[in-house]
């Protein structure tokens, strides 16, 4: 099989890996091991029932998070409906007795949660270039990455097998800009990107944090306070915006921690105008909101001159 075919073939997915499974599930009995030596590289060697506890996962499987709930939702519908398509595997070169996943780590996963003693598998001999080029495919294929692990998936088909980001987007169905955007976020700090990981930040949060200077505090302050995207994005502007001239011994935008710059984005939400807050000398500070039109400072006016609402301490 020429180079250009084999890539055409990953480029497919996990269905042309797979062939017709359906018709082949329940005529041929489980596979040994001990014979698929003799097996060429990608042959189908059989499809099968195999014992659970005779499969391994990939090592460098690119997937290192599996949400608990997702989990425990699949191994719920595998006990009332069975596994619906077949994991891939290839005999365990370092074990005859096993075998090595290739794509379906999660259905296995879940399989094993909901009981069952055996899982229908394609197994395929494969070395293991050929093995992790396909389960870095088939995850991104499926969607089953979160974007930090996608981003790292895309880097290792780079790095490890020499692709440019053009033949990456175009073998898992994406654009190059798809590709390069998301390769950008292993760019932000480890912390930042185990926030991702974890689903406290979403891929456009972390977009976002790219353009800060702090992007660790900006990005614990987007989750305490819940922030939107944009939200995010209009921190971050502030954050990256020079400094500019100010009182002496007042703060400029370049040393405002990360608070300050929290506070001015709730007053700017709250107003719709460019709020600074400036502390000087730790003594207390100013609070400058611009303005562009003259209705605009009505209103600032008007919002400064409302009669104040008497409180339970006043009458004490």
């Amino acid at each position: 099989m020429t180079q250009q075919l084999k890539q055409a073939r990953l480029g497919r997915g996990l269905s042309a890996l797979l062939g017709d499974y359906a018709g082949a599930r329940n005529a041929i009995d489980s596979p040994a091991p001990a014979g698929a030596s003799d097996a060429t590289h990608d042959e189908v060697v059989s499809t099968s029932e195999i014992a659970i506890d005779r499969i391994v996962p990939n090592p460098k499987q690119p997937r290192r998070t599996f949400a608990e709930a997702e989990l425990q939702e699949l191994a719920e519908s595998i006990r009332a409906k069975g596994v619906l398509q077949a994991i891939l595997v290839r005999p365990d070169p370092a074990n005859a007795d096993m075998y090595e996943i290739i794509a379906g780590e999660r259905r296995w996963r879940a399989a094993r949660r909901a009981g069952l003693t055996s899982i229908p598998a394609v197994v395929r001999v494969m070395d293991d270039r050929e093995m992790l080029e396909i389960a870095i495919i088939e995850n991104v294929q499926r969607a089953d990455l979160n974007p930090v692990e996608e981003a790292e998936a895309y880097k290792a088909l780079i790095d490890r097998f020499g692709r440019t980001q053009d033949s990456v987007a175009t073998q898992v169905g994406k654009s190059r800009e798809h590709v390069s955007n998301t390769m950008r976020l292993l760019n932000l700090p480890e912390d930042v990107r185990e926030h991702v990981r974890e689903g406290r930040l979403s891929a456009g949060h972390a977009r976002a944090l790219l353009k800060t200077q702090d992007p660790s505090a900006i990005a614990l302050t987007v989750i305490a306070k819940g922030l939107s995207v944009r939200d995010t994005e209009a921190l971050a502007k502030v954050d990256k915006s020079g400094p500019s001239k100010s009182p002496k011994g007042s703060s400029t935008s370049d040393d405002k921690d990360v608070d300050t710059k929290a506070l001015e984005l709730d007053l700017q939400r709250s107003l719709g105008l460019d709020v600074d807050i400036r502390h000087i000398n730790g003594k207390g500070g100013e609070v400058r909101i611009r303005y562009s039109q003259l209705e605009q400072l009505d209103e600032i006016c008007r919002l400064l001159s409302r009669p104040r609402i008497a409180t339970n301490e006043d009458a004490a």
